[in-house]
């Protein structure tokens, strides 16, 4: 199981950071399952399958912050017997998915509170964090325009779309990348999530730079989702992830390259604010 979710994470196209983050975490409870004659070659088993859940994404900060916390809290326990590193792996299972669970739900529900009956939005890509922020506001009443761009190659913003025109209370347009430029002028706020802000820099989908940036000189407010625990300070060195050409361009590139990241950098002072179960920051 541990391999086959690794490689689905390695797949994994439309899902949002959150989810991925779970599904790794859950992905160690396989252990929990398996016989170890001691406890050496079960936390040793631990920290293989650990790494290779890592791995699989070096790019998701929540991920790579969420394995590595179960992985380092059983084997610094130091447990006497196997029946004890599986409990304590369990436990700290349970904890670290709850904790990413609700980070997210009250992160979407102080981005509900934020967000104003009657506006018109621009959102990016696909975030669970988004839809939950929306899906909490238009239930208390309001109701919002919502453009949401395609995020190409994948067409992730297809998904969003899709998850908005069943929301009462949305009225939802997809538009192409590039045209966020024109629809901007209307906006009244834009709304992503993340995958991460490390130090002073968002990463997120390959195109959140420049509709920020166009955000910024149009004086359209940029406002980020997540959870506290996508913050990162310290440990944590981001790396690109960079996909197929095939995604871009199905056909032989006859003659040129095709680069296709997966995330750009965002200077934060691109930023309105972010907003996490812990409050929002402005900047």
């Amino acid at each position: 199981m541990i391999d086959e979710t690794a490689e689905e994470i390695r797949e994994m196209q439309t899902h949002s950071s959150s989810v991925v983050a779970v599904n790794a975490t859950r992905a160690l409870e396989e252990l929990v399952q398996r016989e170890f004659a001691t406890v050496e070659e079960y936390t040793r088993a631990l920290e293989r399958n650990g790494s290779v859940l890592r791995r699989a994404n070096p790019s998701h900060a929540s991920l790579q912050n969420a394995v590595r916390e179960v992985v380092d809290d059983v084997t610094d326990a130091d447990p006497d017997t196997v029946a004890e590193a599986r409990r304590l792996t369990s436990e700290k299972i349970d904890e670290v998915v709850s904790r990413i669970e609700s980070g997210k739900r009250l992160a979407a529900e102080r981005a509900a509170e934020l967000l104003t009956d009657g506006a018109t939005l621009l959102t990016h890509d696909y975030s669970s964090t988004v839809l939950e922020a929306l899906d909490q506001a238009t239930d208390a009443g309001k109701t919002f325009d919502v453009y949401i761009t395609e995020a190409r190659p994948r067409y992730i913003g297809r998904k969003t779309a899709r998850s908005l025109a069943d929301m009462d209370g949305v009225e939802a347009t997809l538009i192409t990348d590039s045209a966020h430029g024109i629809y901007l002028a209307e906006c009244d706020r834009v709304v992503v999530g993340m995958d991460c802000i490390v130090d002073d820099t968002l990463y997120n989908r390959v195109g959140t730079f420049p509709i920020a940036a166009t955000a910024a000189r149009l004086d359209v407010p940029v406002t980020v989702l997540g959870a506290t625990s996508k913050l990162v300070s310290e440990g944590f060195v981001f790396e690109n992830e960079f996909r197929s050409g095939s995604e871009v361009m199905p056909e032989p590139a006859d003659g040129f390259d095709v680069e296709n990241p997966t995330y750009d950098a965002t200077p934060v002072e691109l930023l309105e604010s972010v907003v996490t179960d812990e409050g929002r920051q402005k900047f």
